[in-house]
């Protein structure tokens, strides 16, 4: 075992928000959000309860990636309010006025899910049924786990080059700023020094246990394992598919938490593909960001320390 897997390691993480930080604990779970008159908003509340599928191998990635979808929506939308707080709203629409009139107090919450819906299919389309449609072109050249392969490396390169192109979006480059202040707050904490933006700006913003090598390490994965699903019809196939992802999941869940906990040829060669992702989805944080992050993170640390030894 090498010193650095002796290190002191964290499960506390977080995502980025619009123009904050939510961080998750063991027991309790904050948000941070500058609000426009420069005021940091903070609120803390308790993290869900551990059961005994969060300590089932495979299941418990599963649980935990359900869990952090919703939790993460939800203060997103959050974030997305506090953060225009007080401003002067554009005039609504026809349209909007007309949505207001019909659905009233619930439009907020019907827009809010109706957006969800779309970007989930706008998803769909772009990572799913696009590289099939491509792929089909090349139908009775390659065998049919050569085509798989194919797919899942078009998946990949779709996957990068989105990544590539809304990080040039300003809100979304202010974002992955706040991304790039989550994980810098961690290294500055598991690192045993005081929680200042001094101590915090001089840390790495790439993190081996992110959210983005999460990602790419199920979309690796998952060529590998839908590359044997060679069904021809279209029908059995997806459905193999889609009874396959959570095992998916599952799996890449575990090899993360394998790269977070050890340093070794293994984890490192693991852990390269997301953080080189990461120069596409973390960006450099300004004093004000770090504040922030540093505001979520604090009222989550457990008072008995190791508690949230990774």
């Amino acid at each position: 075992m090498s010193s650095k897997d002796k290190e002191f390691k964290t499960s506390i993480g977080g995502q980025a928000l619009i123009e904050g930080v939510m961080m998750r604990g063991p027991k309790k779970a904050a948000m941070a959000v500058r609000k426009p008159d420069g005021e940091l908003w903070v609120d803390v509340w308790d993290a869900p309860k551990k059961t005994v599928w969060s300590k089932i191998p495979i299941v418990r990635g599963v649980v935990n990636m359900v869990i952090s979808l919703m939790d993460g929506y939800k203060c997103l939308m959050k974030s997305a309010e506090i953060s225009t707080e007080g401003l002067e709203e554009e005039k609504p629409s026809k349209f909007e006025e007309w949505l207001e009139k019909k659905l009233g107090d619930k439009m907020t919450k019907v827009v809010s899910v109706l957006s969800a819906i779309l970007g989930i299919a706008l998803a769909v389309l772009l990572f799913t049924f696009l590289p099939a449609f491509l792929v089909g072109f090349l139908k009775g050249i390659l065998p049919r786990w050569g085509l798989s392969l194919i797919e899942g490396f078009l998946k990949i390169a779709l996957f990068v080059g989105y990544l590539a192109v809304v990080s040039l979006l300003p809100d979304m480059k202010r974002m992955f700023q706040y991304h790039g202040a989550e994980h810098k707050t961690i290294f500055c904490y598991e690192a045993g020094l005081e929680l200042t933006v001094e101590n915090v700006r001089k840390q790495k913003r790439f993190h081996p246990r992110c959210g983005t090598s999460f990602l790419i390490i199920a979309l690796i994965l998952s060529i590998l394992v839908f590359s044997v699903v060679t069904w021809s019809s279209p029908l059995i196939r997806t459905l193999l598919k889609l009874a396959l992802t959570p095992i998916v999941v599952g799996v890449a869940y575990e090899l993360i938490k394998l790269a977070g906990r050890y340093d070794n040829v293994f984890t490192r060669i693991l852990s390269f593909p997301g953080l080189k992702l990461q120069h596409l989805t973390t960006r450099e944080p300004d004093d004000s960001m770090i504040e922030a992050a540093i505001a979520s993170v604090k009222p989550v640390i457990p008072e008995k320390k190791g508690e949230d030894q990774w």
